[in-house]
């Protein structure tokens, strides 16, 4: 009869468990969220269990704390990155000065993941505790930096992790010497509510005694109430979009975590029952960075003036950034400010001029031609000469392009019969390419034509040659030759709207209107600068000028009939 009872009790426990385990089913999309949401539920869990454990050493805590680290940071691929080694320097300078008021006096070290989709911070026993890049990227001020560093401090310092360790052990039966194998998500899930509340206390307790203002808690909780709201939406944020990653990692932080609301009213209840003093928060002296890699986004996306105001901001934080100039300089390019695109690009020139001149001085070069074809040769040279040392043989074909468009041929023409003279050089079918077009701006599309035929008869692989080669062919009316030029490269990738234009270009001439307008359609959806007759203006022929004017009016003219007929 007991056998039988007891076969009655398991099998009601197991329905019992099957109600339970459908009545907290979560849909979870596949990717890095769903780890983290299964560790966040076990966790939650686990943390109610009544179970007492002997604390262990901070001797021992802190060797499991390392031995976890070790294994963690050789399962992640590094790579030299000077600036995110910048960055891990000021993190960990913020958290030491924190780590200073901490209860428990361990070896605290701070850590930077440099992921942008890594939306969050966590903490190893033994005083080890890591920052996601995307998380700073959210912040303003180093006090909201410190407010999320001092939460993570406090998961060490009140033991919460150590007693994750035992839990864990307990639970999956690991020897103390096998913990290094534990997941990593088990430590980024969220503990139980009143841990988390009470990192947040003590966090926030820790951060205004290392002289920090307690708003940087209340601002970053204000920012994850932000995300919560959009995440719930699956909204996009106003300067970029999540990405889908980000979104997941934002899932599993916001299933793990007390709703932001709860956090701000707890914050805001102990600034005034301690009457903490008001403090201005300081600036976050990496902020520079993140506005950069958002400004490069915003670059991508054809949101040039966006572009532009974030590279603006992030340059008044640090100067001198060429990463920062570089984005700049092609927003103002792509809005056919040519004459700032031009400063911009003689800033980074002026950070190394040497080392430098062969990526940017044909941008330079470039810009400085848009922006005034007469005066362009003469501030080139200027700054030739501002440069130290021997000048660098790449610039001789700027220089002469620039006083081809000024009038004066002699330093082309030499140029061309240099290039002749070491035909069997490596870089002579980038002289004639590059002279091409030069000579193409200035009108004279039959030498450009023939420059052009030798660089695609040495590189026949080229796109950039061959496309170049169709533009002057348009010029010339070899229309199919143009068009084949074209198909021999068409749908490789690499500044496909170009290719798609001289196309559109192509058949307008030829009156193939339907395939042109198709084409230009597509043109300007890639590259939006094509409607920006300025910018077409100070690249490409008086032509293409006209023939992308009319097919803007041919398609404005056959959008309105489409409309009157549908009405």
């Amino acid at each position: 009869m007991m056998r039988w009872i007891a076969l009655a009790g398991i099998v009601l426990l197991g329905v019992a468990a099957v109600v339970l385990s459908e009545r907290r089913k979560v849909d979870v999309l596949p990717g890095p969220a769903a780890l983290l949401y299964l560790v966040a539920d076990t966790e939650q869990e686990l943390t109610r269990m009544p179970a007492k454990f002997t604390r262990m050493s901070d001797e021992e805590e802190i060797r499991i704390g390392n031995d976890i680290a070790r294994s963690y940071r050789s399962r992640r691929e590094t790579r030299e990155d000077p600036e995110a080694s910048a960055i891990e320097n000021y993190v960990s300078q913020v958290g030491l000065r924190l780590a200073s008021h901490a209860h428990r006096k361990l070896p605290y070290r701070f850590h930077y993941i440099p992921e942008r989709y890594f939306i969050n911070a966590f903490a190893l026993p033994g005083g080890q505790v890591y920052v996601g890049a995307g998380l700073i990227e959210l912040m303003d001020s180093e006090d909201e930096l410190a407010a999320v560093i001092g939460h993570e401090i406090e998961h060490i310092d009140h033991y919460h992790c150590a007693e994750r360790v035992q839990r864990e052990q307990a639970m999956r039966k690991i020897p103390l010497g096998e913990l290094i194998a534990l997941p990593i998500e088990v430590f980024e899930a969220g503990y139980s509510k009143d841990q988390e509340l009470e990192a947040d206390r003590e966090g926030t307790r820790l951060a205004v005694e290392a002289g920090y203002s307690p708003n940087g808690a209340i601002r970053m909780f204000e920012t994850f109430q932000r995300l919560y709201q959009e995440y719930q939406t699956r909204a996009k944020t106003p300067q970029k979009e999540l990405s889908r990653v980000a979104i997941e990692t934002l899932g599993g932080y916001f299933r793990s975590h007390p709703l932001p609301s709860e956090r701000i009213a707890q914050v805001r209840q102990m600034i005034a029952s301690e009457h903490w003093p008001t403090r201005p928060e300081r600036d976050l002296p990496v902020a520079f960075v993140f506005w950069t890699d958002k400004a490069k986004d915003a670059l991508d996306a054809h949101k040039f003036a966006l572009a532009q105001q974030l590279t603006t901001r992030s340059l008044q934080l640090r100067p001198g950034q060429q990463k920062a100039l570089e984005v700049l300089a092609r927003a103002q390019f792509a809005q056919a400010d040519f004459s700032g695109a031009a400063g911009s690009y003689r800033k980074i020139l002026d950070l190394d001029a040497s080392r430098l001149a062969a990526g940017y001085s044909p941008l330079y070069a470039q810009a400085l031609a848009a922006a005034d074809r007469q005066r362009a040769a003469a501030e080139f040279r200027q700054w030739m000469e501002s440069i130290k040392g021997g000048k660098p043989q790449e610039l001789q074909v700027p220089m002469a392009g620039l006083s081809l468009l000024a009038g004066d041929a002699t330093p082309a023409q030499n140029a061309v019969a240099y290039a002749n003279a070491n035909a069997v050089e490596d870089w002579a079918p980038d002289w004639f390419g590059n002279l091409a077009w030069w000579y193409y701006l200035a009108g004279d599309y039959p030498t450009a034509l023939d420059l052009l035929s030798n660089a695609v008869q040495q590189r026949p692989g080229e796109v950039r040659f061959t496309t170049d080669r169709a533009w002057v062919q348009i010029e010339s009316r070899k229309l199919a030759d143009a068009l084949q030029s074209l198909n021999a490269v068409y749908g490789i990738t690499d500044n496909q709207s170009d290719r798609t234009m001289a196309r559109a270009v192509a058949f307008w001439q030829a009156r193939r209107l339907d395939e042109s307008l198709r084409d230009f359609e597509a043109a300007t959806a890639g590259q939006p600068e094509w409607d920006n007759p300025l910018w077409v203006k100070a690249l490409y022929s008086p032509l293409v000028v006209q023939s992308i004017e009319q097919m803007r009016s041919e398609r404005e003219r056959r959008r309105k009939v489409h409309t009157a007929g549908s009405r």
